[in-house]
């Protein structure tokens, strides 16, 4: 008997089809003869006991031309009767979005929503690393410029990047002769109060970025990312390539530290990104790299999610 899987992202319209993990998500519960419902964040409504959405019945398709279809109009829908809520809204991680984990919240145990909203709020994924510091490159979380510039005269080339920043977006480096720092950080802090994330300039970054995924906590898939030229940021948003990669042994060892921790907190799908042997960041809250993987090894990752 299928299921009723309700899936909360940002407008379908504008999605990469090419690209998108939500997109291999739906079609493949689609494909198993779940019934699929869609509806934007900004719809949630809490009133009671009550969680709702305007939602509305969803056909789904790869054919990047052509890859959705509402089934039927708009409609009040009661997530306590869904079988399944994805969480799959993309960053900001902001009050809006922490908001909406405080929201689905209220529909468990009767809901499986994945992953885990209060783990997804309790977890940023930038400091996250921390619970595995052995890993990590030397990182700061600092809104101290004081504690700024010590770092930066400890390893001289660095990188600067908001704790709250996603898909490789304000990316800077600052080598040891640039004049521009003090202005950098001045802007920075001018814009927001926000602590910044300043870690030691990895070199790997142009041939050992990873993003790697784990599903139910155990590997799954990963995928080398080189830089464009010119370029420090090998996001695949901002023009990174990916490759076909195999996993050093402290990579595995960083897989397996994480297994645990990932399944017991209700992290169903997580993108872990590495730099050589580094852990940098794991992505918890709308993971991506499905379509990647696909593309490059031949296999739907969207099919190792939990059968029902």
């Amino acid at each position: 008997m299928g299921l009723k899987v309700a899936i909360q992202m940002d407008p379908i319209g504008g999605i990469n089809p090419l690209g998108d993990s939500t997109l291999r998500l739906g079609a493949e519960a689609q494909g198993r003869g779940h019934e699929l419902f869609y509806y934007t964040p900004d719809t949630l409504s809490l009133r009671g006991n009550d969680v709702t959405a305007h939602a509305r019945r969803l056909h789904l398709s790869l054919d990047p031309k052509h890859y959705y279809d509402f089934v039927d109009a708009p409609q009040t829908l009661d997530l306590r009767k869904m079988d399944v809520v994805l969480l799959r809204q993309d960053p900001p991680f902001n009050m809006h979005y922490i908001t909406t984990t405080y929201m689905l919240e209220r529909l468990q145990p009767d809901v499986l929503v994945a992953n885990d909203p209060a783990s997804v709020r309790n977890h940023s994924e930038k400091l996250f690393p921390f619970e595995f510091a052995e890993f990590m490159p030397p990182t700061l979380i600092s809104g101290d410029i004081t504690e700024i510039v010590k770092f930066r005269a400890e390893y001289k080339d660095i990188i600067i990047k908001p704790l709250y920043g996603y898909g490789g977006k304000a990316v800077l480096r600052v080598k040891p002769d640039d004049d521009n720092f003090d202005a950098l950080l001045e802007m920075q802090f001018s814009a927001s109060r926000e602590p910044v994330v300043v870690q030691a300039f990895l070199p790997e970054v142009k041939t050992g970025d990873r993003r790697i995924i784990l599903i139910d906590g155990k590997f799954a898939g990963a995928i080398g990312r080189i830089p464009a030229e010119h370029e420090i940021r090998a996001n695949m948003r901002v023009g990174g390539t990916p490759t076909k990669v195999e996993l050093t042994k402290k990579q595995n060892d960083i897989c397996a530290a994480l297994e645990k921790p990932l399944r017991e907190r209700g992290f169903i799908f997580a993108g872990v990104d590495v730099i050589g042997d580094y852990l940098t960041e794991i992505n918890i809250t709308s993971p991506t790299g499905l379509a990647a993987v696909e593309k490059l090894y031949g296999k739907n990752l969207a099919a190792d999610f939990g059968r029902a």
